[in-house]
């Protein structure tokens, strides 16, 4: 998703910027690129080697190089950038920012920038919420800077509370959502209604039927649709992945509400319907308010067939909507795949098949057969599950 992309990594002075590290490299393999900008401070808690070493860049601190008089023009990088995310800034960095103080490369480079800035504050509870630093962020983005929150926890002073840097993976996640906002959108305006995760069935009060489903790949999906513009509503099941920034999520737990649900939405109007939820096929034909107790050597358990969430909506399927359905199989499976395809009256249906190595549920990376109407087939190699999710939007926007 970041591929080609220019991003230019401010790194300040503060215990958080071995974060940093680990920042540098999730850009690179989203396929960015990266130069840094350390602050003299930076260089005590992070070696400019190190990061040279993650970017592929040399690192810029001074104005100049001292060796041979080679200016680092602040210019020339503010021009270069995609996106300049300052991450950790620290409270001094940011009150400098707000006031226009120029004393140092990265300084001078936010003041030329003309790309977008996104800052992950780093710091104590108390210096985060001084009256200064509340001030400082409030102006930062009055001028149009994206603030990535600050999480809460333990603290390098062995004080609990907000100011820690955020993870890497959520700041990535901020910039794919930012600079998805930027580019070209083909999905702006469109309605998404996605389903994801297992459903659970409930036999008693501790005990259920349900699957191996994670939801990996559904929430992959959502954030890929919000990334092209789209508005993204995801009915899931029970999973234990955090809400994605920009996406309304409705959590549900069994098939029988997930399909109340979907129905609900997709009569407030979805352009895209996207059933990738790992449904109950059945489900306990009694669901006992009490436990169960052993009684004897055999339990006989009489399973029903819950809706079919796919067919239901097929049934009633608007005029320019598309329905995307998904298959997990483990024998015959373009076959079965096929007869989906058509019984529920789907556009397309993703196919993965539980003998392929890396595929499935549980996995960070997906194997998928995309087959559309008239038998057309596309197979795509094992790649992670948010590169498969790019391949299955790519491929919904050629249908649109």
């Amino acid at each position: 998703m970041l591929k080609g992309k220019h991003i230019l990594l401010g790194v300040t002075g503060s215990i958080a910027a071995y974060k940093a590290a680990m920042l540098v490299r999730l850009l690179v393999k989203e396929g960015a690129e990266v130069k840094v900008v350390m602050t003299e401070m930076a260089k005590q808690f992070i070696t400019p080697l190190t990061m040279a070493t993650l970017s592929k860049n040399p690192i810029l601190v001074e104005f100049y190089n001292p060796e041979n008089g080679d200016w680092n023009s602040h210019v020339s990088l503010g021009l270069w950038a995609d996106l300049f995310l300052i991450a950790p800034a620290s409270a001094n960095t940011m009150a400098k920012m707000a006031t226009g103080v120029a004393d140092n490369l990265l300084l001078t480079t936010y003041l030329s920038a003309r790309s977008p800035v996104a800052i992950s504050p780093a710091m104590d509870l108390d210096m985060y919420l001084h009256p200064a630093t509340t001030k400082n962020i409030e102006i930062l983005q009055s001028r149009g800077a994206t603030i990535i929150e600050p999480e809460s926890g333990e603290l390098a002073s062995g004080l609990e509370g907000k100011g820690r840097m955020a993870e890497p993976e959520a700041i990535l996640e901020s910039v794919r959502l930012l600079l998805g906002k930027i580019q070209d959108q083909p999905l702006k305006g469109k309605n998404v209604l996605l389903t994801a995760g297992p459903t659970v069935e409930q036999i008693d009060p501790v005990r259920y039927i349900s699957n191996y489903s994670t939801g990996k790949m559904g929430y992959a999906l959502a954030k890929a649709f919000a990334s092209r513009g789209a508005r993204v509503t995801v009915v899931s099941g029970p999973v234990n992945i955090p809400v994605p920034e920009g996406i309304n999520v409705i959590n549900v737990k069994s098939a029988a509400q997930m399909l109340e649900a979907t129905q609900q939405q997709y009569e407030i109007g979805a352009d895209i319907l996207v059933l990738c939820a790992a449904v109950s096929d059945f489900t306990p034909g009694v669901s006992r308010g009490t436990k169960l107790k052993r009684k004897g050597e055999q339990l006989n358990l009489s399973l029903v067939p819950t809706a079919d969430i796919a067919a239901t909506l097929g049934k009633c399927k608007r005029k320019g909507s598309l329905h995307i359905g998904f298959a997990l199989e483990t024998n015959d499976e373009e076959y079965n795949a096929k007869i989906k395809l058509k019984s529920k009256n789907l556009d397309a249906i993703v196919l993965n098949s539980l003998n392929d190595k890396g595929a499935g549920f549980a996995h960070d990376t997906n194997k998928i057969t995309i087959i559309g109407k008239g038998d057309k087939t596309i197979s795509f190699p094992l790649k992670s599950k948010e590169e498969a999710a790019i391949d299955i939007v790519e491929f919904v926007e050629n249908l649109i």
